[in-house]
């Protein structure tokens, strides 16, 4: 009834305060309530807790000193939680200083249950907690969430189990080392686990480019129920890649039973993508239609669990619209060669271990050229106060009337994506950028309360071959700025980050299949 009230009185205290708290008393007390075990949410707090609360973290064994991360060398692997059962892992948390850009797709997390020698979980850190491409972006959902522009990490699938678990860290990157990693992982010792209890499992493929037919997220054995999934595309064509439908097969069906209608839908939106973020379902990341942009998006079964008895096979279509480089339409509903990448999350009654590992960390991204701006050619006016910071440079100009250039040398003539990691800080100042004289899109305000490397894109350029000059002109001090505060300009650039799309296997080769079709 205290709900019924809450919807009746929408219109007098505002839709959103009701669905709110309507949302909190779903939650902690559902209406088809399951009896309680561990993990089973808000309405889990109204009763005596039975379990001897534990963490494993990267704190400093001395109480008096600081030093609470650990380090890990390029192509080593770290354990960082070996725990012996019957128990229930609640939250890990984690957050990574290093050089590597995307080091979201370099860095993989693995973990095994009881005495498999093979991991049920299989991730790059990234993709595990919610975002793809190793970018760097906020995800803010129930069982997965970042902050900090994607640094800061958060899951929160309980993930039981009845003997052992241990996890492990990977940094497969062969250039960079993980600098710092700090971690938590909180977790429950019980004396025992219901006989029902399930184990978790996440399973992370990519196909880049895809193949004809159905792209396949998941090829399940066993008896369990699929909680949920995030999905990746990085484009290849001009368009739309989200005519595709989901397909669920349960237990051996050759029909689906669950058939979608469209990409979008399937991922609670509608009429294409844009970015958002809901407690079960989200875009985090949309660039737009054009080659090289990338989407990431996420869909939770928490209230909506798909069961089965024998095995489960999720799969979803990769069609869309197709245009030619003027604009041209080739098709509305053509198989799309983008490069695709998803994580599977389901549970399961006895625990699968994945062999054959993934594919090299280099081959997890596009093939991106990364310019430290430090090894460029860079001029400043006026010319004081510009550092190098390894990676990167500084620059504190003490006039408006300033500005900083780097040139980059381009070897072979394509179409490139151009992009920028830059530094949003406290006393940065209003840029305006620029490629070879050009304005590159709207001034750009750096300004922020904290010190957070940013992603920047700069869009498609046609680059010939030889020596191109990125520039960036001081427009004043951030707005943001309070007025009895120091007006300052701070510029920092860390990295250049070119995408020659020729570069990508079978950019251009669906848009030649499909015009030879249409002849």
């Amino acid at each position: 009834m205290r709900i019924l009230r809450l919807l009746s009185e929408l219109p007098r205290r505002g839709l959103g305060v009701a669905l709110s708290i309507t949302l909190f008393y779903l939650t902690a007390f559902p209406v088809f309530a399951q009896p309680v075990t561990p993990g089973t949410g808000l309405h889990n707090l109204i009763y005596r807790q039975s379990f001897r609360a534990m963490r494993a973290s990267s704190a400093n064994e001395d109480l008096h000193q600081n030093g609470d991360a650990i380090s890990i060398e390029p192509g080593a692997t770290v354990e960082i939680g070996d725990f012996e059962g019957p128990g229930v892992i609640d939250h890990i948390w984690m957050t990574t200083g290093s050089e590597d850009p995307f080091y979201g797709r370099s860095m993989v997390i693995r973990i095994y249950w009881d005495d498999n020698e093979n991991p049920s979980v299989e991730v790059p850190v990234g993709d595990f907690f919610g975002m793809g491409h190793g970018a760097w972006k906020p995800v803010t959902s129930v069982p997965l969430s970042t902050s900090s522009h994607g640094r800061a990490k958060n899951c929160f699938w309980p993930m039981p189990f009845r003997k052992h678990a241990r996890i492990t860290i990977s940094n497969e990157s062969k250039q960079y080392k993980v600098r710092s990693l700090y971690y938590y992982i909180d977790w429950g010792k019980y004396e025992s686990l219901p006989e029902n209890t399930l184990y978790f499992h996440a399973q992370y493929r990519q196909a880049f480019p895809a193949e004809p037919g159905d792209y396949t997220i998941l090829d399940a054995r066993g008896k369990g129920h699929f909680a949920g999934m995030v999905y990746s595309v990085q484009n290849m064509e001009t368009g739309w890649f989200g005519e595709g439908d989901d397909r669920f097969y349960i237990d051996g069906e050759e029909v689906p039973s669950l058939r979608g209608t469209g990409t979008e839908d399937y991922f609670g939106d509608a009429w294409g993508f844009r970015e958002f973020n809901t407690p079960f379902y989200g875009v985090a990341l949309w660039e737009g239609y054009f080659p090289g942009d990338r989407t990431t998006a996420y869909r939770w079964h928490i209230n909506d669990p798909i069961p089965f008895e024998k095995s489960l096979k999720v799969t979803i279509e990769h069609r869309g619209s197709v245009y030619t480089d003027a604009a041209m339409p080739l098709g509305s509903f053509l198989e799309r060669s983008d490069w695709i990448s998803s994580v599977a999350f389901w549970y399961q009654d006895a625990p699968a271990g994945f062999e054959g590992g993934l594919p090299p960390a280099e081959n997890r991204v596009a093939p991106y050229t990364i310019l430290d701006t430090q090894d460029l050619t860079v001029r400043a006016t006026p010319d004081k106060n510009l550092n190098k910071t390894n990676p990167g440079i500084e620059y504190y100009p003490m006039t408006p009337d300033a500005s900083v250039e780097f040139d980059f040398n381009i070897e072979k003539q394509g179409r490139y994506q151009v992009s920028a990691f830059l530094t949003h800080s406290l006393f940065s100042g209003v840029y305006q950028p620029f490629l070879d004289g050009k304005p590159l899109g709207p001034e750009i305000d750096l300004c922020a309360t904290g010190s957070d490397p940013v992603w920047e894109s700069f869009d498609l350029h046609e680059l010939d071959a030889g020596t191109h000059t990125l520039r960036f002109e001081c427009r004043g001090a951030s707005p943001k700025m309070r007025t009895m505060a120091p007006k300052a300009y701070h510029l920092s650039v860390i990295y250049l980050v070119l995408l020659r799309l020729e570069d990508m296997e079978g950019y251009h080769a669906a848009l030649q299949e499909f015009m030879k079709k249409k002849k």
